[in-house]
This record gives C-alpha cells, sequence and structure tokens, in this order.
C-alpha cells in the first residue's frame, strides 16, 4: 500500500478495501460480520466502501473474525484505523462544510488528476475569489459565510496551484457567458482562466453551442488517485447532497462521457479564443 501521505478519506478507503479483502477471504458474510460487532449489514458496506470512521474495537473484533492472528498485521491495520479517523485540514471548516461535501474535499486533497464537466459555473478550483463569492451568495449566506466559504475554496485550490493537482476541464460555453457578480467580476474571472491555461497541470476545453447536444446533463468530476488500490470515483454533486460512485460500470459510463465531451469540445487552444471572444462581450 502506498499511504505515506495519504489523508484520512484515502486511508478509509484503503482500509476498508482491505476489511472486505480479508472478509472474503474467511469467507465470512456481511451478515456475519455485522452479527460480530453489534451492527447493521450497511454498516459493513460503509465501513468497506471507506465510507465510515472505524472504532478500533469494530475493527479488532472484525480482525480475530477473519481470522487475522498475525500480530505485525493487526497492529499495522489498527494503526491504520487510527490514522484514518484524524481530522484533515478541512474539518476547521466544519462550521461552513456540509457533511455531503466533506468526503469530496478529502477525496480531492488526495487526487492527483481530476477531470470534471461544468455546464453552470466556471470549476471551483478555478473560480476567482470574486466569482466565488458571487456563485456562494446565490445561496443566501450572510456576508461572514460567504467570506469563509470562499476562504475554504481557495485553500482547495492550493495543491492545483502548486502543481501537485493535474486538472482537465471541459466547460460549457453557457456557464463563461452567464453573468455573475457583474462584468467586472466576469472579465477578471476570464482572464484569470485564460493566464491558468499556461500551467502544465492544466487542460482546459470549451464546449460551444455549436457542438450541439450531448448526454451530460449536469456537471460531474471524475477524480483519480496515485494509489492503483484506489479505483477512480465518479462526484455528481445535487441540490442538498451529492452523489459518489466507484462501482466499476458506473465509471465506465462517465468516463465515456467525458471522452466524447472531450471530442466535440474546442481543443485547448481554440478554448482560449472562445474565452478571449466572451470577454470583450464583458
Amino acid at each position: 500500500m502506498n499511504i505515506s501521505g495519504s489523508g484520512p478519506v484515502v486511508l478509509r478507503i484503503l482500509l476498508g478495501a482491505e476489511l472486505r479483502r480479508l472478509r472474503e477471504l474467511a469467507d465470512v458474510t456481511p451478515q456475519q460480520a455485522a452479527r460480530e460487532i453489534g451492527a447493521s449489514e450497511s454498516k459493513i458496506s460503509r465501513m468497506e466502501r471507506g465510507r465510515n470512521a472505524f472504532k478500533q474495537e469494530d475493527v479488532a473484533e472484525l480482525l480475530f473474525l477473519y481470522g487475522v492472528g498475525d500480530e505485525t498485521i493487526r497492529e499495522d491495520l489498527l494503526s491504520l484505523a487510527r490514522r484514518a479517523n484524524q481530522p484533515g485540514w478541512w474539518h476547521s471548516y466544519n462550521d461552513v462544510l456540509p457533511g455531503w461535501f466533506q468526503a469530496y474535499v478529502g477525496l480531492e486533497n488526495a487526487a492527483q488528476r481530476i477531470r470534471t464537466y461544468e455546464s453552470h459555473y466556471i470549476p471551483g478550483l478555478l473560480q476567482s475569489s470574486d466569482y466565488a463569492a458571487a456563485v456562494i451568495a446565490l445561496d443566501g449566506f450572510r456576508a461572514e459565510e460567504v467570506d469563509r466559504r470562499v476562504t475554504l475554496r481557495r485553500d482547495r485550490q492550493r495543491r492545483f496551484r502548486d502543481g501537485a493537482l493535474r486538472l482537465w476541464a471541459i466547460i460549457d460555453e453557457a456557464a463563461l457567458r452567464r453573468p455573475l457578480g457583474g462584468a467586472d467580476v466576469m472579465r477578471r474571472q476570464l482572464e484569470e482562466l485564460v493566464a491558468a491555461t499556461k500551467l502544465p497541470n492544466l487542460t482546459l476545453q470549451v464546449t460551444p453551442f455549436a457542438a450541439g447536444g450531448h448526454t451530460a446533463l449536469n456537471g460531474f468530476s471524475i477524480l483519480r488517485f496515485p494509489d492503483p488500490q484506489l479505483t477512480d470515483v465518479i462526484y455528481v454533486e445535487q441540490l442538498t447532497n451529492a452523489l459518489y460512485l466507484d462501482k466499476r460500470e458506473e465509471v465506465d459510463a462517465y468516463l465515456l462521457v467525458m471522452e466524447r465531451l472531450s471530442i466535440i469540445s474546442a481543443s485547448p487552444d481554440e478554448s482560449v479564443d472562445i474565452i478571449n471572444r466572451i470577454m470583450d462581450d464583458y
């Protein structure tokens, strides 16, 4: 396992995957595992998918049930459980960070590559502070809450700005033309977007109106991690919650849609020209 430097969300996913492997190796059913720790079968499922924090006693009891007697292996996994329960830097924003979004921030913080499609707004990792404030204010937050959420968004952008995260963003032309915050805010946002295209870790494409229709009804992101044991995760944000998809058939379906979007969208150079023309309108 390549876990050095991994955040708690990724550690939970890795530990969950290992617990599932050990359970299946021991020929133990999820129902039997649930009875062992006095929990529901759904909790075992959440644990194995890395969606839950881990209680030390639960992990210890499951390892006993699965016949893991090697003390070194047991201690390694219990240590992993302790590390997986440590809060990430984003927990300092718990006052403004919805629970359903915390998992995404953790995954984003661990991802090596993200491919994202946005139909309504500039992707969060590419938003200027003023534009981000205009987007966040749409939800009716107080001014101090808006400022706090903008700060969180800027902190999320740090890994991308430092070159630690590779981003491939496809943005619908409608998102570039939708005025948020006024003409000055939009012009500065588009200027920042053009400047960002010079970064080696960004590929940016625009899906022009002339491209016609496609099957991506809403925005989504595909997160890929440096550890080969971690499958890609699809993130689809909704109004009050989000979907996290990692089944192979789900991931493949979204990868296909993303490939099709990249084909019908303008090339990176053509996309810069489109952004510059829209900028002139402001």
